[in-house]
């Protein structure tokens, strides 16, 4: 049906690779769990095993990208012989992950081109619509048509029109499964001031959408937009609230059959579709699909549990992000999460099958399953945009040494200060180290005129290329976690006797997070 990464998996085979992945990942914690700030300050380069280290450290930064981090079989000119200890690692931490690209986009002569939406103007994509692109950026424009038509096809198959479209931002998905697609949606977003905008820029797209059927009278090769507008729902979806309290949310009634899902009455002026707006007024069915782009930590996983408990969800994509910010048994409340002030409280002894992670029976089993913050942290790295910066040599590479030098002189003044958040510096890899060590200082509290011994920073930002091998074998473990995320999530709901996909909708160059995890349950 999709062009599926797990396709060719059964079962038992999806099992046994998630329990490879745990034994792997447990043998490499000192790599996953490390932080690259602390390079200097924890001594990592020495963590390495000494064999590694006399082979990676004169690497090119070209050279790391085709040696270490292409996955790709072409012939490879080593410039000494290499371990077979690092040999494996390399090889093993490729084969245990997903396959991020499509087949058809493996078979693309040019690696490096975006999509081909993007050719003639890369800030626009040719299969949209102007009305479409509007406030959109080029990476969401290709997400939203991407998602928007894997949804309709699942729509069509489940013979289901409505929608519920979850953590739906400003609306730009929505809009393109209502007004382009022409399917029943509503959508729920926590923030209000995000759904106030969503409703604004509905308006403009029926403005837009009017003015060009009035101008053209008939517009064939645009899909139908004479569905009605999409409802938006400001809400926060509880994590420990049953499949019941969500559909309360949407302003449906699971006792009943009736619900408050009524299109608004505002539609394109078209005689020609009164008909439609007779079924669709008189639309009380309960069924529905759930989508869901980019959903942030612990909702990805709520949204599978309410699809496997709820019966009136027929089917589910879901579009993962933020793999960090899932609860797990040993960290129950991951740093950056806000708890809604109307959320049920952490219980004294939470269950572990409401974690955000693992939550399948046969993950939680296997030894050394746990994922740390960093190595979650770490899975959401786009490796790619990695690629491309070292084939490229680009200059942003040297702020990994710059913030792991910058460390050292924060912690030997302010211990407790240890990993403090600077964000990102504006164009940090065009200022001197001095110059970016003043706006980190300054960033932290500490005096931006701090004495730093120059003899030991000359010494620190000399080993900028083994900063950078570090980070990047570092970066090879990221696609293997997301995988075993991503994995115990297929297992679940095998567990629960239902069949899923996970397939590679985006372009991974374009949209980092690009698994689409598909799921629908068969009729009775």
């Amino acid at each position: 049906m999709w062009d599926s990464s797990n396709l060719s998996l059964s079962a038992q085979e999806q099992k046994e690779l998630a329990k490879r992945i745990t034994s792997f990942l447990s043998q490499y914690t000192y790599l996953s769990e490390s932080y690259i700030i602390e390079f200097f300050t924890e001594d990592l380069w020495h963590k390495l095993p000494v064999s590694w280290q006399s082979v990676l450290q004169h690497l090119s930064y070209y050279q790391i990208a085709e040696l270490l981090i292409d996955a790709g079989h072409g012939h490879r000119r080593y410039p000494s012989v290499w371990p077979l200890s690092l040999l494996a690692f390399r090889a093993t931490a490729h084969s245990l992950a997903f396959p991020r690209s499509s087949r058809r986009s493996q078979t693309r002569p040019d690696a490096q081109a975006k999509p081909e939406e993007f050719q003639e103007n890369q800030n626009q994509s040719s299969l949209l619509t102007h009305a479409f692109r509007k406030h959109v950026k080029p990476k969401k424009q290709h997400e939203i048509r991407k998602l928007g038509t894997l949804v309709k096809k699942l729509c069509e198959q489940t013979e289901c029109n409505r929608v519920v479209d979850v953590g739906s931002g400003q609306g730009h998905l929505t809009r393109y499964l209502s007004f382009g697609l022409g399917l029943s949606v509503t959508a729920i977003e926590a923030d209000p001031a995000l759904v106030a905008m969503a409703t604004k820029f509905d308006g403009q797209l029926l403005c837009a959408l009017d003015k060009e059927r009035r101008k053209k009278k008939k517009f064939a090769s645009e899909p139908s937009s004479s569905q009605a507008c999409p409802r938006h729902v400001a809400g926060w979806v509880d994590p420990k609230a049953s499949w019941e309290v969500f559909m309360q949310q949407l302003g449906i009634d699971p006792a009943d059959g009736e619900d408050s899902f009524a299109p608004c009455k505002k539609r394109l002026r078209s005689p020609e579709h009164t008909a439609d707006a007779a079924v669709l007024e008189g639309d009380v069915q309960r069924e529905m699909v759930l989508t869901s782009l980019h959903a942030c930590g612990d909702l990805s996983p709520t949204l599978l549990r309410h699809f496997v408990q709820c019966p009136h969800i027929r089917a589910i994509t879901s579009v993962s992000c933020c793999y960090m910010k899932l609860t797990t048994k040993e960290q129950p409340a991951p740093p950056g999460v806000l708890r809604h002030p109307n959320t049920s409280q952490l219980d004294p002894e939470p269950r572990v099958r409401d974690f955000g992670y693992p939550m399948s029976v046969h993950v939680r089993g296997l030894p050394g399953h746990q994922l740390s913050y960093k190595a979650r942290e770490g899975a959401c790295h786009a490796m790619e945009d990695y690629v491309v910066r070292l084939r490229e040599e680009s200059a942003l590479l040297r702020t990994h040494c710059y913030r792991a030098a910058l460390e050292v002189f924060i912690t030997d003044s302010r211990p407790d200060l240890r990993r403090a958040g600077i964000q990102t510096l504006k164009k940090a890899h065009l200022l001197t180290f001095n110059e970016y060590a003043h706006l980190g200082l300054a960033r932290v509290g500490l005096p931006p005129s701090l004495l730093l011994d120059k003899g030991r920073l000359d010494a620190m930002l000399a080993q900028e290329r083994r900063v950078v091998v570090f980070f990047s074998l570092a970066l090879l473990l990221a696609p293997v976690v997301e995988t075993l995320v991503l994995l115990d999530r297929i297992i679940y709901l095998q567990e629960n006797g239902l069949h899923s996909q996970l397939v590679p909708l985006f372009d991974p160059k374009f949209s980092p997070r690009n698994f689409v995890l598909v799921a629908q349950k068969t009729p009775e």
